[in-house]
């Protein structure tokens, strides 16, 4: 003992330094382990991230559609103006209603990044597609879904569902609702399709 007081602390022995320094490897093991397993995901997270976001900004380079630029999305099937027409609780229609069979595939009349599947109170079951110049493309009344997810690339043509009467459109003979939507407003899609 020292003449101050002050107690020396005892040197640590071999076998608690070893048991401490395998302490440490262990955890640092675990972490090494943690971070290999993770890294992958977190890669590729980040991967899809970047790579929508460049078809974003791409897609937005674009041009809007334009007078017959976009095919059917049921191709063959009839076309009929019905924007404007009166729709129940005093609202217009914001697109227009293409008939055919339950279970018809509807196809994206643009490439574009999905950025809904889901429901809705209207619309029922629901896809949005952005296409270029950041349009909205919605099909709406869907029997089912293709499978999509939100952030999936589509090219038109691709399927993204199937004609139904979902929504406010049950019991309505099977169709599917189209809408175009620019900067957030709707705008009538007929004058761009094709028309056959």
């Amino acid at each position: 003992m020292q003449a101050d007081g002050n107690h020396e602390q005892p040197k640590p022995t071999f076998i608690s330094r070893a048991i401490g320094v395998l302490i440490k490897a262990a955890v640092l093991l675990m972490l090494l382990f943690i971070v290999d397993k993770l890294l992958p995901s977190i890669s590729q997270q980040t991967q899809s991230f970047v790579m929508a976001k460049w078809q974003q900004l791409s897609l937005l380079q674009q041009p809007l559609p334009t007078e017959n630029s976009l095919p059917n999305p049921l191709p063959k099937q009839h076309l009929t103006d019905t924007w404007g027409a009166a729709r129940s609780q005093g609202r217009s229609h914001e697109g227009i209603d293409i008939f055919a069979e339950r279970g018809t595939p509807i196809q994206a009349t643009t490439q574009g990044i999905v950025s809904k599947v889901g429901e809705n109170t209207l619309g029922g079951r629901v896809v949005v597609v952005i296409g270029p110049g950041g349009a909205g493309h919605y099909y709406a009344h869907l029997e089912d879904y293709a499978d999509l997810s939100p952030n999936d690339w589509v090219n038109a043509g691709d399927t993204i569902g199937y004609v139904g009467d979902s929504g406010n459109a049950k019991g309505t003979p099977p169709h599917v609702h189209y809408g175009i939507y620019i900067n957030g407003s709707a705008v009538n899609p007929y004058p761009l399709l094709q028309k056959e």
